[in-house]
């Protein structure tokens, strides 16, 4: 039962981390309706590791994209490739220091609170309700629209708002066209999640669920699969579809969040 609930979880991860409607937020309730009671550290173990699957998806389908950064920063030289990785290493800067100074705080709320997380998701839903009303540009994004989007990056480690969803709308906002906006959005939270998996090995924080490895695994696994289907086609999605379909969604879940917290728990 255990690895079916972790199935169950991964594959939800794999294919809500790319759509603007948090995965963090489905994780959330999917752990209170399955009756995971993994608390603290557990719960946060898990979504460090599905969030690290889809992070690894993301580079297999962005692979082509990463070679060429890789290659142009080994140039040694003032390129595209040197100025895209300085905007994403600054987009870092206000979620790095959220995770060093508030990462307990921050753990607290990963304990199945499902007002929260529906209160959130209506925040989400109203965010892509203006991003749906911007007008559409070519603009490429700037340092100042990287730091932006990475202060909205920062501020959806809360359960229940949508990381894609926030950096999209923001850059969207902001006048970015949407394509370009979805990679940055995909790319910059890659190092992010290798980051965190680095720390928490280091800390000893994962090799202290042992016990837990298969269910860790075949949550991975979830993850990765779904994320590879859900990521290839997604740029395209939010390219032709309209944010506003998706903001119904986040309405439709976060209600239901909020239900089941007065009158159902």
């Amino acid at each position: 039962m255990e690895i079916l609930k972790a199935l169950i979880l991964g594959i939800l991860q794999g294919l809500t981390e790319f759509l603007p409607v948090s995965s963090s937020g489905h994780l959330e309730i999917a752990k209170v309706l399955l009756g995971e009671q993994a608390v603290g550290e557990q719960s946060l173990t898990m979504t460090v590791v599905l969030h690290f699957a889809t992070a690894l998806s993301t580079l297999v389908v962005f692979r082509k994209d990463v070679v060429e950064i890789f290659k142009g920063l080994f140039q040694f030289k003032w390129n595209e490739e040197t100025i895209f990785s300085l905007k994403i290493i600054l987009s870092m800067i206000p979620a790095v220091l959220i995770g060093v100074f508030f990462e307990e705080a921050l753990e607290t709320l990963f304990t199945g609170r499902m007002l929260l997380v529906g209160i959130m998701l209506l925040l989400t839903a109203v965010l892509l309700i203006f991003a749906d009303r911007a007008k559409k540009t070519d603009k490429n994004v700037s340092y100042l629209n990287a730091l932006i989007i990475g202060i909205s990056q920062a501020v959806a480690m809360l359960p229940g708002i949508s990381r894609s969803g926030a950096t999209i709308s923001t850059s969207v906002l902001l006048g970015i066209d949407r394509e370009k906006a979805a990679r940055f959005s995909f790319l910059m939270v890659v190092p992010l999640i290798f980051g965190k998996m680095a720390k928490d090995i280091l800390d000893g924080n994962l090799l202290q669920e042992t016990e837990r490895f298969t269910s860790l695994g075949v949550g991975f696994l979830g993850a990765f699969i779904s994320g590879l289907f859900a990521c290839t086609w997604m740029i395209a999605l939010v390219k032709r579809s309209k944010l506003s379909y998706f903001a119904i969604y986040c309405i439709l879940i976060g209600l239901f969040a909020i239900t089941y917290h007065f009158f159902m728990k």
